[in-house]
């Protein structure tokens, strides 16, 4: 009777244990409206570094550390990626995991529905499943900020991003998510 009193006790432990940590991972993307951070993405392999901004919902920044000068930006509704050498590509962002990714407040109903899973026993995953999409959220177990994502982009390739020196909620410049043309 012991045993099933303990293994009762230690069910329910962890059982408050995930949802508070469900809660402060909640209440954390709650109080953000923009973050600011480096990131490393690795896709198929091929590593490239750089600074994002992200404001809620679906705008996105990013200025790739690398010779063409690539940026990513998303309006909201779209997605534009351009280099110095005359790449230029436009998606819907509907079109892409990004949809998903940085919309809190997609994020946080999903959240609330999935059960976490600790990885390494510093990182708390939530895998979401929508519209094809396989998308892999990871955030810090201490301090329940986000700290990357793993999906497969619009041509299957797998892309992990690791985030790094985030920052909240700062200043941001006027117009930056505004999309670049193709000239």
């Amino acid at each position: 009777m012991k045993k099933v009193i303990l293994v009762f006790i230690l069910i329910n432990l962890n059982n408050i244990t995930f949802g508070s940590i469900k809660e402060n991972i909640i209440n954390n993307l709650k109080n953000i409206n923009n973050l600011n951070f480096n990131f490393e993405q690795n896709i198929n392999g091929k590593i490239e570094r750089g600074n994002c901004t992200i404001e809620y919902p679906k705008k996105i920044f990013c200025k790739y550390n690398n010779a063409n000068n690539k940026i990513l930006v998303s309006n909201g509704k779209s997605v534009v990626i351009k280099t110095n050498s005359g790449s230029y590509y436009r998606y819907k962002i509907e079109t892409t995991p990004l949809n998903f990714i940085i919309d809190k407040d997609f994020l946080i109903e999903k959240i609330k529905n999935q059960k976490a899973r600790v990885v390494q026993k510093k990182f708390i995953n939530y895998t979401i499943l929508k519209n094809d999409n396989e998308i892999n959220i990871f955030f810090d177990l201490k301090n329940f900020n986000l700290i990357g994502w793993q999906t497969l982009d619009i041509y299957q390739n797998l892309n992990i991003t690791h985030l790094s020196s985030l920052k909240k909620n700062k200043i941001l410049e006027k117009n930056i998510f505004k999309l670049p043309n193709n000239n």
